[in-house]
Parts: C-alpha cells; sequence; structure tokens
C-alpha cells in the first residue's frame, strides 16, 4: 500500500445519469434528490489531465495513487462493491482513493502487476459505497504465442437477456465516465497495439448491466463483486445471464466474459 491519497469532489449532475440511462436505451428517469442506480458513481469524480500527462494508450500515466509497475498494458479485472446506503442525484459527493495493495505474479504470457484501489464515497460526511478496484498490468501481447482458451460459460441459468454492444455505445460510455482507454474506441491500437480482435466492450459497463438485472431481481443491493474472464468485442451479442444471486456475461461462442455475484 501506498502513503498517496486522492479526493476528488462531484456535484453529482442528475443530468449525467439520465445521459447514461437513455444510452442504455432506458427511460431516463434520475431527477435532482433521486437515489442513483448501483454503480451510476462511475459518471463522476473525474479526473481531467493534460495530454502531457497521458499515457499511449489514453490513461492518465502512473504515479501518484497508482503506482508505476513497469509494464505497459492496464486492464480493470474485476472489482468489489458494498453499498452501504444510496447516493443521491444533485447532491455534492467526495471520492477518498487509496492504492490498498500491490503484488507481482508470474503468468502465462510473463509478469503481471496487480493494484487494487479502495474508493470510499461519502454524501454530507454519510459513508455511502466502498468499492474495490483490481487493476492488473501486463507486458506488450507476444503475436507468437497461443491465444488464451477463454471459460466457458454456464447454461444453467433462472433468466437472460440479450445486449448488443456497437462503436456508438463504446463511445458514449468512454464518455461519460471519462474513460480515454484506447481499445474502446480507435480500433487499429486495439488489433495492431494490445492485440485484440477489435473494439473491446468495457468490463465496467458489462458490470453494470449485470447490476441493474440484480437490482431488479433482488431490489437495492447490498454488495456486488465480478471479475473480468475473457474479452467481448464490439459487435458479439452477449447474453446477460442470472441464477440466484449469480450472474454472467456469455459471448455468442459460449465463452464467459465476466463473472459476477450479488446480495
Amino acid at each position: 500500500m501506498t502513503d498517496e491519497m486522492q479526493i476528488v469532489d462531484a456535484a453529482m449532475d442528475p443530468a449525467r445519469a439520465r445521459a447514461l440511462q437513455a444510452a442504455l436505451g432506458r427511460r431516463p428517469t434520475v431527477d435532482t434528490g433521486t437515489p442513483l442506480p448501483p454503480f451510476f458513481h462511475q459518471l463522476y469524480f473525474w479526473d481531467p489531465q493534460p495530454p502531457v500527462a497521458l499515457g499511449r494508450d489514453g490513461h492518465p500515466k502512473v504515479g501518484g495513487v497508482i503506482p508505476d509497475m513497469g509494464l505497459p498494458r492496464r486492464m480493470w479485472a474485476g472489482g468489489r462493491l458494498t453499498f452501504h446506503g444510496p447516493l443521491v442525484a444533485g447532491t455534492a459527493a467526495a471520492r477518498r482513493s487509496v492504492a490498498e495493495s500491490t503484488a507481482f505474479k508470474e503468468g502465462r504470457s510473463g509478469p503481471l502487476g496487480f493494484v487494487t484501489l479502495r474508493h470510499e464515497i461519502r454524501q454530507a460526511g454519510r459513508l455511502c459505497v466502498t468499492e474495490w478496484q483490481d487493476l492488473v498490468y501486463r507486458p506488450e501481447p507476444d503475436p507468437d504465442a497461443p491465444a488464451p482458451t477463454p471459460p466457458q460459460a454456464r447454461r444453467d441459468e433462472a433468466l437472460w437477456e440479450t445486449a448488443d454492444f456497437d462503436a456508438t455505445l463504446l463511445f458514449r460510455y468512454s464518455a461519460l465516465t471519462f474513460n480515454g482507454h484506447r481499445i474502446h474506441y480507435d480500433a487499429d491500437y486495439a488489433r495492431q497495439v494490445e492485440g485484440y480482435a477489435g473494439l473491446v466492450v468495457h468490463g465496467p459497463l458489462l458490470a453494470q448491466l449485470l447490476m441493474l438485472l440484480a437490482e431488479r431481481q433482488l431490489g437495492a443491493l447490498a454488495a456486488f463483486e465480478f471479475r473480468a474472464t475473457a474479452p467481448l468485442i464490439a459487435g458479439e451479442t452477449a447474453e446477460l445471464c442470472w441464477d440466484d444471486g449469480a450472474a454472467w456475461v456469455r459471448a455468442p461462442d459460449g465463452r464467459q466474459c465476466l463473472q459476477a455475484s450479488a446480495r
């Protein structure tokens, strides 16, 4: 754990939440005083940096809260959330962030660097959300290495729904979350530099949709945990699956792209 801490304030403008609802094809319902849907805090707490402070991938350069792991490729690998109480649109909030842990491991493709960030979000001094964000840093892709075999998703869901992801949705989600990672909007970069088959659907966007699905089944969520297991590529139709507190994203070929649990 580093000694660095970052505090970012946000006005929690309800217009931003309505914009995401519209982008997801849902009726915009959030107004001042409305409890935000789970995970909509991703739309807030921006930390804009000038171009000189960005890395080649469009993310802010490491340093400060996120230590330099010496590896060039970043992925949001998963996270855990505890919902202590609702965040309310239109009420100012503050997010306090620290790097809770760092580690190196040896993977099949070489060294991997792991960083876990802990975010605490408060409104009017009240703790509303605690979030742990797991980041993985990887070496450059080896074009001669065999492609990893993704896990196959379960097929015993109690219910499921489909979701489509085109470049417009990925662009709008990147803009609303101020996520500059080029794998989500620059197809040439995604293919030629980071070795993906095309534009990559944001893992947090998949988690967002699973959280909304879980909320419809359980009501207000107390906790949610998710882990990315394989990339979903723009243009692929995903199946969002649910069974008794477990949720997962299944790609057209049956691979599991993300798994989660909710309560």
